[in-house]
């Protein structure tokens, strides 16, 4: 305090944490504050929105004629989302701002997990052996579940506050029952780390599974027999103390790479290569709306957007004549109804395409004055994005407007020849649908109404084949063949029939046919399998479709810390 020129002792504190009415007690302790050369502690001033107005009048109030020692200090969670920004503008530009970044990469992680404790931590149980290692491997798994959100949907399909807080209660837990039982009760250990402390925060199936892996990779009787590996070439350290498991984190742990997270390095390019996507898609986006390209340029910003809706109307074919299309079908099988329904989506999005597009143009001409919309879906045109209301009717996609007006087309094709006469394609493709799951329970329905067999009793069994699209004339007498998918964070191996290694910069190799029947759930075979999870988009999480058993030589947990998924779209 004396360094900035004011003395400070403990009485002169005011300590405050916002939230359950405290509004009024943090306005009285800066009235005091302010005239008695105070300091004033507000916490948590996220959780108190309503009130930020208040305090900021009340700080410009005494920014004058208060007393000299009279300081203010603000704390704050980081907002999730730029539009959870709630700190008025008035009291971020009159405040000197520090943040508290957390640590990057393993390294930091896990120092910083290990920080949460101390010597007297190690030596607080009994079965001083057994803490230690869970200990260590508990630090090691929370560094990996925190970390493991920069990979995107590859690492979590969905982010997840974890804290230390999680941490240091799994350890207070772990404690408590080494204390109460001479075995280690992997279990229930296990259970309550994974389903109840960090699985407190997941609400997505499939990071609950990937949750519940590495506990089981991580935390299991092996630990103690000095034969349990964290990572490729990370053992799980001895019996040290404090400051040993420390350095031993400086001298032993690999060098940054996916593999600590066990996860293929192709999931850092594709992490970076989103990234750079990103960046410089904002740069484009911040260049100026209303200049020209200038002499020699290929013209003005209306010009460039004009020719490109000409040329969408041009390609675009009339929309399915859907009276037509249910007169010509003799019986409404399953296949036939999904085929109808795709139309009808089909129209609805191709209907909006040219409706704005049309007025767009008038727009441009002069004939219609520009609304919001007009000019909202000229930005997107020229940003080559796709715009919001042909997004809001359409499918899931993460392409820019080029690739995903070619990608209609070929929806649009491929509908047009099914329609024709209705009969099964021979090998279909699957990501061509607004729902996909609409085809996957239509081949259900079919076995079941040829066999009798109760639908809520059967099951989707795929079976990869080791031909392309173009091998297929026909297709099968029961079920289907699919063609399109993609698969993420391995790759298929055609010769061998299992999943294996990705090669090195091949992110999403594709799949050969897929040839999916229905039988009773009872009957399937699930030794030597990974459940695959399906996904429409890269963005995973809410984009899922199914689960496709396929046939692995290793154990399955590897591709969940792999993140293994098959995709529709790339």
């Amino acid at each position: 305090g004396k360094k900035l020129g004011f003395t400070f002792n403990n009485r002169n504190l005011h300590n405050v944490s916002l939230g359950q009415g405290q509004e009024v007690v943090a306005e009285q302790a800066l009235d005091l504050a302010a005239k008695e050369g105070h300091w004033v502690i507000l916490q948590n001033i996220h959780l108190v929105a309503k009130w930020l107005s208040s305090l900021e009048k009340k700080l410009e109030q005494h920014s004058e004629g208060s007393h000299q020692d009279f300081r203010v200090f603000i704390s704050a969670e980081p907002a999730p989302y730029p539009q959870s920004h709630i700190i008025p503008q008035g009291i971020l530009e009159n405040s000197i701002k520090i943040t508290n970044e957390a640590p990057t990469g393993m390294q930091a992680n896990l120092h910083g997990a290990l920080d949460n404790f101390s010597q007297d931590t190690l030596e607080m149980c009994s079965q001083e052996k057994e803490f230690k290692s869970i200990l260590f491997a508990l630090c090691y798994f929370h560094a990996v579940v925190a970390e493991r959100r920069k990979f995107g949907p590859q690492g979590w399909n969905r982010p997840y506050p974890f804290n230390s807080g999680d941490l240091t209660i799994s350890v207070s837990v772990l404690h408590n029952y080494l204390q109460a039982s001479s075995k280690v009760p992997y279990d229930d250990l296990r259970y309550l780390v994974g389903e109840i402390m960090y699985g407190g925060h997941i609400t997505d199936d499939w990071d609950r599974r990937l949750c519940k892996t590495y506990l089981e990779e991580f935390i299991k009787p092996e630990m103690l027999e000095g034969e349990l590996l964290l990572a490729p070439g990370f053992p799980l350290p001895g019996n040290m103390d404090y400051n040993g498991y420390h350095q031993y984190i400086d001298e032993a742990l690999p060098p940054e790479s996916p593999y600590l997270y066990g996860l293929h390095p192709n999931a850092e390019l594709g992490f970076l290569t989103r990234s750079s996507e990103q960046l410089l898609r904002t740069v484009l986006e911040l260049q100026p709306r209303d200049s020209s390209t200038g002499e020699g340029g290929v013209g003005t910003r209306e010009e460039t957007v004009k020719d490109l809706l000409e040329e969408m109307l041009e390609k675009l074919s009339d929309e399915f004549n859907m009276a037509e299309l249910v007169a010509k079908v003799e019986q409404r099988t399953p296949y036939a109804v999904v085929a109808l329904q795709e139309c009808e989506r089909m129209n609805v999005l191709t209907g909006e395409i040219k409706r704005s597009l049309l007025e767009l143009e008038l727009g441009l001409k002069g004939e219609l004055t520009m609304t919001g919309d007009m000019d909202s879906l000229q930005n997107a045109l020229f940003l080559d994005m796709v715009p919001e209301s042909w997004g809001r009717r359409s499918y899931p996609s993460t392409a820019s407007l080029g690739t995903w007006f070619t990608d209609l087309l070929a929806r649009i094709n491929e509908l047009d020849a099914w329609t024709g006469d209705f009969s099964l394609p021979s090998t279909l493709w699957l990501g061509g649908f607004f729902n996909p799951q609409s085809i996957l329970t239509a081949i259900m329905q079919t076995t079941a109404r040829k066999n009798k067999w109760p639908l809520d009793r059967m099951a989707l069994q795929c079976d990869v084949t080791k031909k392309s699209r173009e091998d297929f004339a026909s297709p099968p007498r029961e079920g289907a063949y699919v063609h399109g998918l993609f698969m993420e964070g391995a790759r298929w191996d055609a010769q061998a029939g299992l999943i294996t290694d990705a090669r090195l910069m091949e992110l999403t190799p594709a799949m050969p046919v897929l040839f999916i029947r229905a039988i009773p759930a009872d009957k399937q075979d699930t030794r030597g399998m990974y459940p695959c999870p399906l996904y429409k988009t890269r963005q995973r999480g809410p984009t899922y479709v199914w689960t496709f058993n396929l046939k692995t030589k290793d154990n399955p947990a590897k591709w969940v810390l792999a993140g293994v998924a098959l995709l529709l779209q790339v």
